[in-house]
């Protein structure tokens, strides 16, 4: 038995319905027509549709792609760059006309907006997450729309979130939205590539994080943005450790919004099943750059997992990569499938020093009153499912 398009939830309303706080992330092909430029009608509908959902009660955050793209088209190049300095003048370029015809559009229905710029440095670091979270319950607060994308301008390997659909999750996350919308140029998610299968089958309701949806979804994007269908599949994974349930559909569906928030069922919803994470374990959840590894026994993943017991010295087989006491870093089981992540009390080399030992032998193995006896304590991890 298939495990999507239950009877009995296809049958429900959408998850827009009832959504207070939503998420709405629109990609490069809409916003820029295929990358031929800004597409105005388009983003004057989406403006009309948002105002739409606000007078239903809904709060919006709008995070769109397209500064490449309209920087690409303004500067009369064809091919996306690969230089980091290219794609960087782009967005700069870019940026000025997306954030000019939002703000005009928006400004139709009298609708203030705000452009926020972010990359993960600014969710991976906790003080910075929390000023970005505030920044933006303060605008949801005062009626206006956020606007926002990732910060190519000064984007690195380093900081970068990769693209928008996980973007648009981790926003999900980080103002505990109820819902995830990506507008998209497919009809949703299918059992295969409709185009080479004539009995592919819309995916209508699904549960979030299913290892056969990343199968169904694989294969690349366009030439013009860099998410295809996997990454809002993964995208979707990550925004339900929130509670955010998240539709897939396409944005060139007439009223998609509102009809959507009516309760009427188009493309694909990957529900939510998970109980809400506290803000502390989502900001752990969320991070994309950690920082090292530790190899737990089987007793200690049952600990951790199970018994809602803290990491303990005891049960690390291995250690790797580079970092720092109070670092983010990741548990996994001896398969190497990912079993926690959370805030590390020792280096990598002290950790290394008392894998294997006892919490009563750290002081003699670290030659120093240990800081604590336990690697990661329980309130500063989170469960990975």
């Amino acid at each position: 038995m298939n495990a999507w398009n239950d009877a009995h939830a296809i049958s429900q309303p959408s998850a827009l319905h009832g959504a207070k706080r939503v998420v709405i992330k629109v990609g490069s092909s809409l916003v820029t027509n295929e990358g031929r430029g800004l597409d105005h009608n388009a983003i004057a509908s989406w403006a009309k549709q948002i105002a739409a959902l606000r007078s239903m009660g809904k709060e919006v955050v709008l995070v769109s792609s397209g500064a490449i793209a309209e920087g690409m088209k303004r500067l009369g190049w064809h091919k996306r760059p690969t230089p980091i300095d290219e794609l960087q003048a782009a967005a700069a370029v870019g940026q000025m006309g997306l954030s000019q015809v939002y703000e005009t559009q928006f400004a139709q229905h009298g609708i203030m907006t705000a452009q926020i710029l972010l990359t993960h440095a600014d969710l991976a670091d906790r003080a910075r997450y929390l000023n970005a979270r505030s920044a933006l319950f303060t605008l949801l607060r005062l009626g206006v729309v956020p606007i926002i994308n990732e910060n190519d301008t000064v984007i690195t390997d380093e900081i970068k979130v990769g693209d928008n659909d996980t973007l648009g999750a981790l926003v999900a996350n980080l103002i505990e939205a109820d819902a995830l919308v990506i507008l998209t140029d497919q009809a949703g998610l299918f059992t295969a590539d409709p185009r080479k299968d004539s009995n592919a089958q819309l995916i209508q309701v699904a549960p979030a994080g299913l290892t056969e949806l990343e199968q169904m979804a694989g294969g690349a994007g366009s030439h013009v943005g860099t998410g295809g269908m996997l990454t809002k599949v993964l995208a979707a994974k990550r925004a339900k450790s929130s509670g955010a349930h998240t539709i897939i559909a396409s944005g060139r569906e007439a009223e998609v919004l509102p009809r959507l928030a009516s309760g009427e069922r188009i493309g694909t919803e990957l529900r939510a099943s998970l109980a809400l994470l506290t803000a502390r374990q989502q900001w752990l959840a969320d991070h994309l750059k950690l920082r090292g590894q530790i190899v737990l026994d089987a007793g200690a993943v049952k600990a951790v997992r199970d018994g809602g017991k803290s990491v303990l010295p005891i049960g690390v087989l291995r250690v790797s990569g580079v970092f720092e006491r109070g670092d983010v870093i990741e548990c996994v089981d001896e398969q190497g499938a990912a079993v926690a992540r959370g805030l590390v009390n020792y280096n990598h080399v002290d950790v290394a020093r008392i894998a294997r030992h006892s919490s009563e032998e750290l002081a003699l193995l670290l030659g120093r009153k240990a800081d604590e006896s336990e690697l990661i304590h329980r309130n500063n991890l989170v469960l990975m499912a």
